[in-house]
């Protein structure tokens, strides 16, 4: 219905108004608004437009004598906006605290995760496959992805810190629309007593493992997705002494943020990069060219997000020539994240799989597995040390474990107790690569004898 039409309809002008539909409602107000005020709509976000789409908006309804049954003016207003400019009922769950993943199984089928491991089930969901598809466009607008029949798989960004991943029809049914999945990852100021407090690690593993990054000793931190692998990276570089440069690398969105200030003065020093996807390959960045540019920007430190594909052959190269890398990487333990990187290596060289485990297990001695426990709680289930042996041979040396002692349901709960405990201590190879690397012989003794001071 166009404004004019509207205005010459005698509908807007009578009682009946008052049980007007929230969506007949809608696609009036946004022909109104997209028709004179687009550049607005499409500039959201900031506060200004923000208020000046919204008085539009209440004008619009006042004008027209426009009301919603059981919505106040304002309710309407701020509802009115947020199908239009924002992400429907989504945008409450998106701008959250708590809140790691939304996945949308379909239209009318929401689930919100949060980050003590709840999984709720929303009442809210869509009004259609097609609302449903609309929103989730209006997201991929953002990262200037469009979602079609010709591109049904997307990955896309919000923010710096919100990815989405989405599928529609052909790949899914007509009747469920769209599926996505928007994870939000919220930089946490995490310390290590927040680690300990939470039985994720004791005390001892969490300083054995700065210690490393501080004296370089590359470290790969593996697990499924939602096992606490970048929370866990996210501190250890937080660790780092101010006066080492650190070069991070991330995948679309920014899950790290490791600038430091004091008196209003930057006193690290950290260069943060993210990957740019493009359609046209020749403008295509990937981790694997940012990897090749960091080597350049002088680091000590570099955090390659996560190894996904033939990066992993850079990032080792990267750590066999003087450079501590810091990682992670999906994997289901320990031994198994140094065959994974075999696989991802031979991504981008196809060289004999023995070569390149002699190549990874150079490059990252120590390897931590994480896992979320059916319970919903984070461990670090095991950190090794890959040790490599005079006539070449590895001996893979567990040097904590998170042992189980009982598990069990208690009705529709997981009831998990167990505790971390030390296996081994290091190898003399690493005790010594240790030493070259400047660390005290006082810190190396702690090491050794169960208990570092950081």
């Amino acid at each position: 219905m166009s404004i004019h039409a509207a205005a010459n309809h005698n509908l807007f002008f009578s009682p009946d108004n008052a049980d007007k539909d929230f969506g007949a409602v809608l696609r009036d107000v946004q022909e109104y608004i997209s028709s004179k005020y687009s550049t607005l709509i499409l500039e959201g976000g900031k506060d200004e437009v923000k208020e000046q789409v919204k008085r539009y908006i209440r004008k619009y309804l006042m004008d027209y004598r426009i009301a919603v049954k059981d919505m106040a003016t304002e309710q309407l207003v701020d509802a009115l906006y947020t199908e239009m400019a924002e992400f429907s009922f989504l945008t409450k769950y998106i701008l959250g605290t708590g809140i790691e993943e939304i996945d949308v199984n379909a239209w009318n089928d929401i689930e919100v995760q949060y980050s003590n491991g709840q999984t709720v089930k929303l009442d809210e969901h869509f009004d259609s496959p097609e609302h449903a598809i609309n929103v989730v466009r209006r997201m991929l607008h953002v990262s200037g992805m469009v979602l079609d029949n010709a591109s049904p798989a997307i990955l896309g960004h919000l923010s710096k810190n919100i990815r989405i991943a989405v599928l529609k029809t052909p790949l899914v049914d007509e009747d469920v629309g769209v599926a996505a999945s928007i994870r939000i990852v919220n930089p946490q100021r995490m310390e290590k007593a927040d680690f300990v407090k939470g039985g994720t690690a004791t005390e001892e593993i969490l300083d054995f493992l700065s210690e490393c990054l501080c004296y370089g000793i590359s470290v790969c931190v593996a697990g499924a997705t939602s096992s606490g692998k970048t929370t866990l990276a996210g501190w250890l570089l937080t660790t780092i002494p101010d006066n080492k440069r650190i070069f991070t690398i991330e995948n679309g969105s920014r899950e790290l943020a490791l600038v430091r200030k004091k008196d209003g003065k930057i006193v690290n020093s950290v260069i943060h990069t993210l990957t740019r996807f493009s359609e046209n390959e020749k403008q295509n960045i990937d981790q694997d060219m940012l990897l090749d540019m960091a080597l350049r920007f002088n680091p000590e430190i570099i955090c390659v997000g996560e190894m996904r594909s033939s990066e992993a052959y850079t990032a080792q190269e990267a750590a066999r020539t003087g450079h501590t890398v810091l990682t992670t990487i999906h994997s289901n333990s320990c031994e198994a994240t140094w065959r994974r990187m075999v696989t991802l290596c031979k991504r981008k060289y196809d060289i004999a799989d023995e070569t390149l485990m002699s190549l990874v297990t150079e490059a990252f001695p120590i390897v931590v597995f994480t896992k979320q426990l059916e319970n919903k709680e984070r461990k670090i289930m095991e950190v090794m040390e890959c040790e490599i042996l005079p006539d070449g041979q590895r001996n893979f040396r567990s040097l904590f474990r998170f042992n189980i002692i009982e598990n069990r349901m208690e009705g529709d709960r997981f009831i998990i107790h167990g505790r971390h405990q030390r296996e081994n201590t290091i190898s003399q190879s690493l005790q010594k690569r240790f030493l070259e690397n400047g660390m005290p012989q006082e810190v190396l003794y702690k090491i050794l004898k169960g208990g570092c001071d950081r």
